[in-house]
């Protein structure tokens, strides 16, 4: 028996899974560990979900723990295995805690039985090797981890759903930090969860809650839009740098907005400079942070080259999120984690949802650090969310009507270090000068230096944000649609080659398949979770299909051959 098995990200060894290590990374024990603690999480949503059939109310508590255990499973998120000992036994307690207030429990799957004693939770136990021992066996069992499920097809489209509501549990966190919340996402969630386990649910009834898993993440992503919106203004078109200062800096990295501005506020008028990196750049868009003059710029690329930015970087890092590349010696001490990162001997700041953090540790060792090196001059231009461009749409749609533009192409999603991703660079390279490209995600890293240009003023490339801001994409492909007096959102002169990597694309991609969007063009390979199947059925129903050579591509999607 292999020591680990998974195949959740788009990089997983031989592209079918993940057996001796994680490409990411993470250790077998650690795979495993998190196998269980995805295993407890869906046994405890079954027990909320029948508890509200009961006429329960579920403790916001309780949705949040969920919410933040999906979310540390997530690829590149928490590589410390302590933390996830804690989670399983937290979920544990609240389990059994809930479990005890059912009056019918007879429906529920084995997953829901299992303890590892009354008083066996980390946190009350004397004894945790024995607790730790009793958690790894448990992590082993065949029913645990995503090979329990024997049939392909059902366990295809099952760890589909699960990716996809772990991408929702992202947004779900970034939303609830500024407090946006909403119940019926929440409910929805351990719902879906729950049919996870549940036997009975045939190929069909599964693709059906595939695309309403969709439906939600559309809906979440317009809560997130709506809580950065409310909050920190509408993204605005902006002018970035990318080189440095002589100040000493603090680099943060992730997604969580409201730990960038704890951290603004935290280091004002201490000298220190901050930065952007990755999918922090699209911060700068927003007319909240702009106020403050430390917030200085951008530096350097996509998660995947830290190991080199990040050491020359010089100051302390803060990851708030996912795409942690596991540290190097030199700077490993330099970083820190938030929220559901997290990696052992890094320091962690703790605070959860709507709580003050304090980054006094980041300030005080950023106070000795030299300035960063530079490693590039110059500025990008960004925040072309749909606010924005919806300003711009009598513009937009004239240069539609007059031949100008003649292509929209979806660049959206993540990036990643195979070197099968220079495709995407040489697509955008080779595309016509009358396309404008639309991008939203890492997957910008490929392309938004390039000189591209622009079309009567309008930028050749259009960055809307993070990976969540594909919701402005798609709020801009149905206004143009509307405007254009379009029955279906196909007939836009729109196409889609989008990146992926891991689990919030693919909620991105049920949420585009909802909206009804078809022949989408997905590399730079398919997901290995998709079995043939599955995968047959997403051709046939919604088009589908992955990406071959640059100059076949362009023919296919761009001349129409």
């Amino acid at each position: 028996m292999d020591p680990m098995f998974c195949f959740q990200c788009q990089e997983t060894a031989a592209g079918t899974g993940c057996t001796k290590f994680g490409v990411c990374g993470k250790s077998p024990e650690l795979a495993v560990l998190q196998d269980l603690l995805v295993y407890v999480t869906k046994a405890l949503a079954e027990v909320t979900t029948q508890a509200r059939k009961e006429g329960k109310t579920i403790p916001g508590t309780t949705s949040h723990l969920i919410v933040d255990n999906l979310f540390a499973t997530i690829t590149n998120a928490n590589f410390d295995s302590e933390i996830f000992y804690q989670r399983i036994a937290d979920t544990l307690r609240c389990k059994k805690l809930l479990l005890q207030t059912l009056q019918n429990t007879k429906n529920l799957s084995l997953a829901v039985q299992w303890c590892p004693g009354s008083e066996g939770l980390l946190g009350c136990c004397e004894n945790k090797e024995a607790l730790y021992k009793a958690f790894d066996q448990k992590a082993q069992a065949p029913e645990v981890g995503v090979l329990a499920t024997q049939n392909e097809d059902i366990r295809s489209l099952r760890e589909l759903i699960t990716y996809g509501l772990k991408g929702l549990s992202a947004y779900m966190k970034h939303a609830a930090a500024l407090g946006y919340e909403d119940e019926k996402i929440y409910t929805f969630m351990q719902e879906a969860l729950a049919k996870t386990n549940d036997d009975t649910l045939t190929v069909e009834d599964l693709v059906a809650l595939t695309l309403e898993t969709g439906k939600v993440g559309v809906d979440a992503m317009a809560l997130l839009d709506k809580a950065n919106t409310l909050t920190y203004g509408n993204p605005e078109i902006t002018t970035v740098n990318i080189g440095v200062g002589k100040n000493p800096g603090i680099l943060i990295s992730g997604h969580d907005l409201s730990d960038l501005e704890q951290l603004l506020k935290q280091t004002e008028g201490t000298g220190i400079d901050v930065y952007t990196h990755s999918e922090m750049l699209p911060a700068h868009y927003y007319p909240a942070f702009k106020k403050y003059p430390h917030f200085v710029g951008n530096y350097g690329n996509a998660w995947w080259k830290q190991k080199e930015e990040f050491e020359s970087f010089n100051g302390p890092i803060l990851m708030t999120t996912n795409c942690i590349v596991p540290p190097k010696d030199s700077y490993k001490a330099r970083m820190f984690t938030t929220g559901a990162a997290g990696f052992p001997g890094c320091m962690h700041i703790s605070g959860e949802n709507g709580t003050e953090k304090d980054f006094t540790p980041l300030i005080e060792l950023a106070k000795t650090c030299a300035a960063p090196t530079e490693i590039e001059q110059g500025e990008i231009v960004g925040g072309f969310a749909h606010q924005q461009v919806l300003a711009l749409a009598d513009q937009v749609i004239e240069a539609v009507k007059s031949g100008a533009i003649k292509k929209f192409v979806v660049m959206a999603g993540c990036d990643g270090r195979a070197k099968s991703r220079n495709y995407y660079t040489e697509f955008a390279q080779a595309l016509p000068n009358d396309s404008v490209i639309l991008t939203a995600g890492c997957a910008k890293y490929k392309y938004n230096k390039l000189p591209l240009g622009d079309i009567g003023g309008i930028p050749r490339i259009l960055d809307a944000g993070q990976c969540n801001d594909c919701y402005s994409l798609a709020v801009i492909a149905l206004k143009l649609q509307e405007a254009f007096g379009l029955d279906d959102i196909n007939d836009l002169p729109i196409v889609y080659n989008i990146a992926w990597y891991e689990q919030k694309a693919a909620i991105v991609l049920l949420s585009l398949l909802y909206l009804g969007v078809k022949n989408i063009h997905l590399g730079p390979t398919l997901p290995a979770f998709l079995s043939p199947n599955v995968t047959n059925v997403l051709v046939e129903h919604f088009g589908i299909g992955g990406i071959t050579t640059v100059e076949n591509d362009l023919k296919q999607m761009i001349m129409g051959a």
